[in-house]
């Protein structure tokens, strides 16, 4: 029987992607985990065929748990995902070792799709992303401020553009205020900006946010 590891720490999205899954696969055993560490350690304990995951986790972040799960069960495939812009986040996802790649506004049958194309052996993202991504390998762009972000930076710059306070992304990820603001600190020093309105004007431009 299909084992699937679904991890989102919002039970409304485990329960709706649990839902899609069985509808159209059929029947099969479910893991669920809220967070990182539950599911490593759901990871250690059993075999998954796929692991479902999101990228915006508490503690440590989806891209974080990529690694680990790279190195802890490098044949199991990960699909992610995320609300945040495929444009750069799904770049990120696929370097750390991700076999594909979806935005949560995307059709249940798509991830259908994508899912099976993933049990097969195969690796899948949006006909758009892939587009974009060979025209990155045809010509590589000169690199932009926010790609020297770190993957625990670039999330919180996300959320930041978004226009989430720096306690709404603390609870979030687990971290406490004075560390996202120490974060918020790094990333518009290294970055070159000012202020958050001008953070949220340039990921407007470079389609980093929606």
């Amino acid at each position: 029987m299909l084992k699937v590891l679904i991890v989102d720490h919002h039970e409304l999205v485990r329960v709706g992607l649990k839902h899609l899954l069985e509808a159209g696969l059929g029947k099969m055993i479910i893991g669920e985990a809220r967070t990182a560490d539950e599911a490593l350690l759901l990871v250690r304990q059993h075999s998954w065929d796929i692991a479902i995951t999101d990228i915006a986790l508490p503690g440590r972040s989806g891209l974080v748990l990529l690694g680990e799960l790279r190195t802890l069960r490098p044949q199991m495939p990960v699909l992610v995902v995320s609300v945040l812009s495929e444009d750069e986040i799904a770049l990120r996802v696929l370097k750390s070792g991700a076999a594909g790649f979806l935005h949560k506004d995307t059709s249940g049958e798509t991830l259908l799709q994508a899912t099976r194309r993933i049990l097969a052996g195969g690796k899948y993202v949006s006909p758009a992303l892939a587009e974009k991504l060979a025209q990155h390998m045809a010509a590589p762009p000169i690199e932009a401020p926010h790609k020297k972000l770190s993957n625990r930076e670039y999330l919180v710059m996300t959320m930041l553009a978004a226009g989430k306070t720096l306690t709404e992304i603390g609870k979030n990820l687990a971290l406490s205020i004075k560390t996202i603001s120490t974060y918020r600190s790094r990333i518009l020093n290294k970055m070159q900006l000012g202020n958050n309105s001008e953070l949220t004007r340039y990921a407007l431009k470079h389609g980093l946010v929606d």
